[in-house]
């Protein structure tokens, strides 16, 4: 990777650049990668990101490539697969969490046309930008709009979806931009 100025926590691990200076922080408007990242977010639960990113591969060949139809189908066959499945997080809770997220994921779709239709509501469809600018010290875990959207997520069933998974979330698909001052990929609202 180049000696670009980025945001403290991708350090210089090559994946962790890669994914800081694709992704993080661009807005999201396809369902499938909108169920990616909501699935991989309840994964990473009290886990480092880097250790989801590393296996994002592995995750992607056991959710069927995260599409939410197919997932939502999974039954006791699929649920013991993936519970010996090395190549993933092999935690119960949030594997079950993950196909009832699938089954409510359809259901939102069904109800608002998209699922990237209901979401982006939560940030009146525009990317959110702290108008101070952003630093290492003043990057917060959550927000107004993050604990709207955990509530409501979790009041339709869904599991994993506290606020700092949600604004998680939100930061991972460009609801929000939380790019720090200095980084190359940094600016400010309005811009």
């Amino acid at each position: 990777m180049t000696n670009k100025p980025r945001c403290w926590w991708c350090g210089e691990d090559p994946p962790y650049c890669e994914y800081h200076d694709k992704e993080w922080g661009v807005p999201v408007h396809d369902d499938r990668k909108m169920f990616e990242m909501l699935t991989l977010e309840g994964f990473q639960a009290g886990l480092s990101w880097i250790i989801i990113l590393r296996k994002r591969d592995n995750f992607r060949k056991a959710f069927k490539n995260f599409d939410a139809r197919k997932v939502a189908r999974f039954g006791k066959a699929d649920f013991a697969r993936l519970m010996r499945d090395e190549g993933i997080i092999r935690n119960r809770l949030k594997i079950e969490g993950a196909i009832t997220n699938a089954r409510r994921f359809l259901e939102v779709q069904k109800e608002f046309g998209s699922f990237d239709r209901y979401i982006w509501r939560f940030v009146s469809n525009r990317t959110l930008r702290n108008p101070n600018g952003v630093t290492r010290k003043t990057m917060r875990p959550t927000s107004p709009e993050s604990d709207a959207l955990s509530n409501d997520l979790k009041q339709r069933g869904f599991k994993f979806v506290g606020s700092t998974v949600c604004y998680a979330h939100m930061q991972a698909t460009g609801m929000v931009d939380d790019h720090v001052e200095g980084c190359f990929k940094y600016r400010r609202r309005g811009r």
